[in-house]
């Protein structure tokens, strides 16, 4: 079993790797994203997506990333714990934190064979679309959003303290 720090890749090693992986005919599945406070909305995303290839690569936004795009109170949980928390899933195979505002970059230098984001994406222009085989969307858990579970601790936190 693999350790999970092992699955934290950079840029440059999980292409590496990949290239490796290419070789033997795996099908590499990428997908990307904030996973800001890790919820069963994102376990079921990120099992769907496992079982569409042979390797799950998550490409993983930095704080300064999700800083420029959700705002200053963003993100809840440091990089390195979400990183942590999902090379800590079975079903991700390698984590790979990137600093641009979107993976294109990051999927340049991967070279991933099918793209997943969930269906909120579908029908919008898709950065990153051109350089993949096929596109997937997942359809999300209803209920379940890091934005949705910050409102609900916001909240709690705001009845209690009156």
């Amino acid at each position: 079993m693999q350790d999970i720090e092992e699955k934290i890749k950079s840029r440059e090693e999980a292409a590496e790797l990949l290239e490796e992986f290419r070789k033997d005919n795996k099908c590499v599945v990428f997908t990307n994203g904030c996973f800001d406070v890790l919820h069963p909305g994102h376990v079921q995303y990120l099992q769907a997506s496992r079982k569409l290839g042979d390797i799950l690569v998550v490409g993983l936004n930095s704080d300064d990333s999700i800083k420029r795009l959700k705002g200053s109170e963003r993100p809840i949980c440091e990089e390195s714990a979400r990183a942590y928390m999902l090379a800590s899933m079975a079903c991700v195979d390698m984590v790979v934190v990137f600093d641009e505002d979107t993976p294109v970059e990051l999927m340049g230098a991967l070279r991933p064979d099918i793209l997943v984001k969930g269906a909120d994406w579908e029908g919008k222009e898709l950065p990153g679309s051109d350089l993949v085989g096929r596109v997937e969307f997942m359809k999300f858990l209803e209920g379940w959003s890091s934005t949705d579970v910050i409102g609900r601790i916001k909240k709690a936190l705001q009845s209690e303290l009156g």
